[in-house]
């Protein structure tokens, strides 16, 4: 226990603390509260995983202690608060709804941790964090739009299911964990963080789910379409000279 470092541990704790008020103000009925909570758990979980990385003190006890706390931030919590927002309606159906979702995300838990134990360029699956703040993002917007019966309840029903099969899916998401920039490339990265958190904070409501829907359904799509190109389709590559030719 003496070799565990404090600061990614204090940041993955608040990422148990936010993901646990998100719950606490869902069953409140205070259901904005809860979905910024369930996005601020997201912050602290990737600042604890780079913390980890930047002090080269991951170890088996951070990891798991990880996974349990993304297990309430993540699954526990988005699955409460879609319920509490709109799957109630639907009586047992409702809740079922919200288990698949809740299942589901300690499936991609084990998974992720059997599987992928070191720092790598892709997910295999929709990653449990970015599942979780499409969920919030999604109750967010359609509260700022003023969605009512059905749409809200409809468009949470499917957003739970879809999310639900992309977490365990073997669809690759980029994990953004290994980011190598080229000098001439860090000019233009200031720049457009800047420009990319003005527009968020314009509106952020509508931009966050937005981005989040983005992210989730931009590589099944590119997947599905690469499958589905005919197979005789390739790019013109120059034909390779033969040995008598050259």
């Amino acid at each position: 226990m003496r070799k565990i470092a404090l600061l990614p541990h204090i940041f993955t704790t608040g990422n148990l603390f936010a993901g646990f008020f998100a719950l606490v103000s869902a069953l409140s009925g205070k259901i904005a509260v809860a979905s910024w909570a369930v996005l601020a758990a997201m912050i602290c979980d990737v600042l604890d995983g780079r913390l980890a990385r930047l002090t080269r003190s991951t170890s088996r006890f951070g990891m798991e202690y990880d996974s349990l706390c993304d297990m309430v931030s993540f699954g526990v919590a988005p699955g409460i608060l879609a319920y509490e927002f709109a799957l109630k309606t639907y009586g047992r159906y409702g809740w079922l709804a919200a288990f698949v979702y809740v299942a589901c995300t300690a499936l991609r838990l084990a998974r992720f941790n059997v599987e992928e134990p070191g720092p790598s360029a892709y997910f295999k699956g929709l990653p449990s964090p970015a599942a979780a703040g499409l969920v919030a993002s999604t109750v967010i917007f359609l509260k700022h739009v003023g969605a009512e019966f059905p749409v809200k309840h409809a468009a949470l029903v499917l957003m739970i299911y879809a999310v639900s099969f992309l977490m365990i899916s073997p669809f690759p998401y980029p994990s953004f964990k290994v980011l190598r920039f080229r000098e001439t490339q860090l000019t233009y990265l200031l720049p457009g963080l800047i420009l990319a958190f003005a527009v968020v904070a314009a509106e952020p409501q509508v931009t966050l789910f937005i981005l989040f829907l983005g992210y989730a359904l931009l590589f099944p799509l590119k997947e599905l379409l690469l499958r589905l190109r005919p197979a005789g389709f390739r790019l013109r590559t120059k034909p390779q000279e033969s040995p008598e030719e050259i």
